[in-house]
């Protein structure tokens, strides 16, 4: 993911075995039951049993500090040592109106939304719904237990003896999740819609291909239009399999905008690329260790084999004349910044320049959790092993590549100085949203007489700097009727 290795990364790397025995976490804790020390009675209520043996869960140890507070560390990503921020893990056997703090003290990254009002996630087995906890009950500070390492501290209070509660760094959507997703698609034998699998991952997971137009589309003679668009990249980035999801059931959808756009575009989307890091539970890498997103230039087919076949589909494509691949987007999420934003490429040509700005304004007029304020195009060194950057080199000048972002908390708006936090369902809006745009992109509003007004065109401009240009933006950032705050609380705190 863009922009995400802070200007302390080093100083992170540097400390990380101090930073609460890494070199101790070999794998998840499976049903670690927790009793004072020198205990040796029967297991009681309110002896709490920790578990992440389970798809996407991280947990990698738990200290006990005392009958009602918990260290809790996070296990880094295998055979990675670098990458701690996923957490997902369930507590159970606990005691009505038991209050605990749990401290999560290893993160591997010291700027945190955490400080902009940002909490985790949390569900029991009475209570399927993912909801966000209260921020008030949430602390993100420097400990001085821990070599002042940032530590984030949380209190609840469990409600309810028989249930099993869950806590996650953000809502998760496993690679399971999605493989019944894409078989209920499938077994709508939909016209427009083809699954395909494009390669197996190195645990032999699927790597799924779908591809989304009129068929009628397919065999014209004609030059087609191509978006190309992936997701998950970065394993512990699950808000990008929301908004991916919700690019796809809005394509898929009986909706007059998304019957257009399958009868002039083609839409190919791979929204798992690394199938291994989302099962095992890793922040960013893959099984064996490797950030997927800085191998793009010249990817490994036995050690980054979902990463090879993407790539030699899309230099395929690129080389077939009957294809106009106009859009490579990669959807991610950040942990530092609010709202959704593309980053672009810098490109000598002013009017190019100028021309990759068009979607992302478009993008801005209709996503009310879009900022355009926040898009930006940059050359970084670090990024040149990126999707975004290295097919931005590969493919021509009519073609656009980005990265899609969007905010592990939530988004401003107009109205008020807080941020309104994403729910899974907002995740989805936005990629709705994205898909909604290629009709205004491509001008085909015409064709539909169910669409709105004409989108009106933002006072923007953009300024470069040295290598970096940054688009600055007077579109507004709005809250719609369908952004709503949670207002009820369904756990006890």
């Amino acid at each position: 993911m863009e922009r995400k290795m802070e200007e302390n990364t080093d100083r992170a790397i540097k400390t990380e075995n101090e930073a609460g025995g890494e070199e101790s976490l070999g794998g998840n804790v499976n049903k670690l039951t927790i009793t004072p020390p020198a205990y040796t009675g029967p297991l009681r209520k309110g002896h709490l049993i920790f578990d992440a043996c389970f798809e996407s869960g991280n947990l990698g140890r738990v200290d006990y500090i005392g009958d009602f507070e918990f260290d809790l560390f996070i296990r880094p990503d295998t055979c990675n040592p670098r990458f701690r921020v996923w957490f997902n893990f369930t507590v159970e056997n606990v005691r009505e109106t038991q209050r605990v703090i749990f401290n999560i003290v290893n993160f591997s990254k010291t700027k945190s939304l955490y400080r902009e009002g940002m909490s985790p996630v949390v569900k029991s087995t009475s209570r399927p719904k993912w909801q966000r906890l209260p921020p008030k009950n949430v602390y993100y500070y420097r400990c001085p237990d821990h070599r002042r390492n940032y530590v984030m501290s949380f209190a609840f209070c469990f409600d309810r003896e028989d249930d099993v509660y869950q806590f996650a760094y953000c809502y998760p959507y496993t690679y399971t999740r999605l493989q019944h997703y894409l078989a209920s698609l499938e077994r709508r034998n939909l016209p427009y819609l083809k699954r395909e699998l494009l390669g197996l991952s190195v645990q032999q997971r699927r790597l799924d291909l779908l591809t989304i137009t009129n068929s009628e589309n397919v065999r014209s003679e004609k030059e087609k239009k191509l978006v190309f668009l992936t997701a998950r990249v970065h394993p512990g980035e699950s808000p990008a399999s929301f908004v991916c999801q919700g690019v796809i059931d809005f394509l898929v959808s009986h909706h007059p905008v998304a019957q257009v756009l399958r009868d002039h575009v083609i839409f190919k989307i791979v929204p798992m690329l690394n199938p291994d890091g989302v099962y095992l539970g890793n922040y960013r890498c893959s099984l064996m260790g490797f950030d997927l997103n800085r191998h793009w230039q010249d990817p490994s087919p036995w050690a980054h084999p979902t990463l090879h076949a993407v790539k030699q589909l899309i230099v395929q494509m690129s080389q077939d004349p009957s294809v106009s691949l106009e859009f490579y987007i990669d959807v991610h999420s950040h942990s530092t910044m609010l709202n959704g934003f593309m980053y672009g490429n810098v490109f000598e040509d002013e009017e190019r320049v100028h021309r990759q700005a068009v979607f992302p304004r478009l993008l801005c007029q209709n996503a009310p959790d879009f900022s355009f304020s926040n898009t930006s195009f940059n050359r970084d060194k670090v990024k040149a092993g990126t999707g975004r950057r290295f097919l931005g080199g590969l493919l021509d000048d009519t073609s656009y590549c980005y990265t899609l972002e969007v905010s592990f908390y939530g988004y401003m708006t107009s109205v008020g100085t807080a941020a309104v936090p994403y729910s899974e369902e907002i995740y989805m809006k936005l990629g709705k949203n994205v898909a909604r745009t290629f009709l205004d992109y491509y001008k085909l509003n015409n064709l539909t007489k169910d669409y709105g007004p004409a989108l009106m065109h933002c006072a923007e401009g953009i300024s470069q700097v040295g290598k970096s240009k940054t688009v600055s933006s007077t579109c507004p950032v709005r809250e719609s009727g369908d952004r709503k705050k949670e207002k009820d609380q369904i756990f006890s705190h």
